[in-house]
């Protein structure tokens, strides 16, 4: 069994690199069975689920290079639209899939996704608004969503609530269908944003992206190759962030998008800490004592994103005071509270709300990481906790860090994994 062991009290400091964004890199990979050429994603960080949605790329057909952190993939043969049960389930992401085969194709069948169990992320907003480009889905086959359609035609789409996942699938299929798709209510991310670039630069119509109101021009032509680099993962720069707050460090994070990581940013100084923006770096200097903030309420793209509750919960519980976190987009997303009160912390749960009380120390100890995020937590706890932590359930964290002991030790941690 893979596990992560830490010992604690180490100040970090020194600076690292961010990698591309997982968030962003797997509808991108997704979006490169449009254009049937040749695709080179730079800045292509291979986490366990880019290493799925590769697998995927190639069970269909497609020719799939990895070279460091370039992945090259050669859409140009498409051999099945199936999607392969034990890959999808592997990953939450694998829904992405439906609306680049679906329109190259005209059919696609595929598995119920997998991914953390962080409580309900149900996939109807997709179905609805692929329903809405004119697909034909039989949901009800014994696990499998099976699509269809004689040809996609552009469509207004509002969707109920503004879902990553589903603005990047209609993005994706719009790009094929007749006439225009106006998706209204979208998701405004930064990963919307790059995927808008990543499909102008193969000759799709799609503009307004960062806005409520995304519209995409089916497209005729054949597409054409492109070069497209991944943006630096706003998430992983948020954590590591956390990691220097909660040590008392002195870190730098190259090659990060400061708009990105604003609401990160804004907590961390209201926690006590200094943030200073040059360029494409930010620095994090820990303050002298940890302060407590009232009320931080989870909330989509631009507010304080629920991908950083769990690291954000972690720091509270060494923060003088009482915190409020309050998570407004997942059900159960409190799945990391139960390890940290093992290391010492006083944390009460009340539905979505959690009120952490801050103790003077954490102590080391056995825990378990039961999603991404929560993992994540668990081993900032561990930089910061006092003796040794040991955490087990890597192959969540490996889903969206890669190889984090390692970029942990380059800042003085004391981390190994065996």
């Amino acid at each position: 069994m893979n596990k992560i062991i830490v010992k604690g009290g180490k100040k970090l400091r020194g600076e690292i690199g961010i990698d591309g964004a997982k968030n962003s890199v797997l509808p991108i990979l997704a979006a490169t069975i449009l254009n049937g050429g040749e695709n080179v994603i730079k800045n292509c960080p291979m986490f366990k689920d880019v290493e799925v949605i590769l697998d995927i790329l190639r069970s269909i057909g497609c020719k799939v290079k990895v070279e460091g952190n370039v992945a090259i993939i050669d859409s140009s043969t498409i051999t099945s639209t199936f999607v392969p049960e034990d890959l999808a389930t592997e990953m939450r992401s694998s829904i992405i899939l439906m609306g680049p085969i679906l329109a190259r194709e005209g059919k696609v069948t595929i598995s119920y996704p997998g991914g953390c169990e962080i409580g309900p992320r149900p996939i109807d907003l997709h179905l609805k608004a692929l329903r809405s480009l004119g697909a034909k889905i039989n949901d009800t086959n014994g696990g499998y969503i099976s699509c269809e359609t004689d040809g996609l035609k552009g469509c207004e789409i509002y969707l109920d609530y503004p879902s990553v996942g589903a603005t990047e699938n209609v993005m994706i299929a719009a790009v094929y269908a007749e006439g225009e798709t106006v998706i209204r209510n979208a998701a405004k991310e930064p990963e919307i944003i790059d995927l808008q670039n990543f499909l102008k630069k193969i000759g799709a119509k799609v503009t307004g992206a960062g806005s409520s109101v995304i519209r995409i021009k089916g497209y005729e032509k054949k597409l054409t190759n492109v070069e497209h680099t991944i943006i630096p993962d706003r998430i992983i720069a948020g954590t590591y962030m956390v990691a220097a707050a909660m040590t008392g460090g002195n870190v730098v994070l190259k090659n990060i998008i400061p708009e990105h990581i604003i609401s990160i940013a804004s907590v961390l100084r209201d926690v006590g800490c200094q943030i200073n923006f040059k360029q494409n770096d930010v620095q994090i200097i820990a303050g002298p004592r940890l302060n407590a903030v009232e009320v931080i309420r989870t909330l989509p793209y631009p507010g304080f994103p629920t991908d950083m509750q769990a690291q954000l919960m972690a720091i509270l519980t060494l923060c003088k005071g009482t915190s409020i976190i309050i998570e407004t987009i997942f059900e159960s997303r409190y799945k990391h509270v139960d390890d940290l009160l093992k290391m010492g912390a006083n944390i009460r749960i009340d539905g979505r709300m959690a009120v952490i009380k801050g103790v003077e120390q954490l102590y080391g100890a056995q825990v378990v990481s039961r999603d991404l995020r929560g993992g994540a937590a668990l081993i900032l706890a561990g930089l910061a906790a006092k003796g040794e932590t040991i955490i087990t359930g890597l192959e969540h964290v490996d889903r969206g860090y890669y190889k984090v002991e390692e970029k942990l030790s380059l800042l003085g941690a004391d981390i190994i994994r065996i």
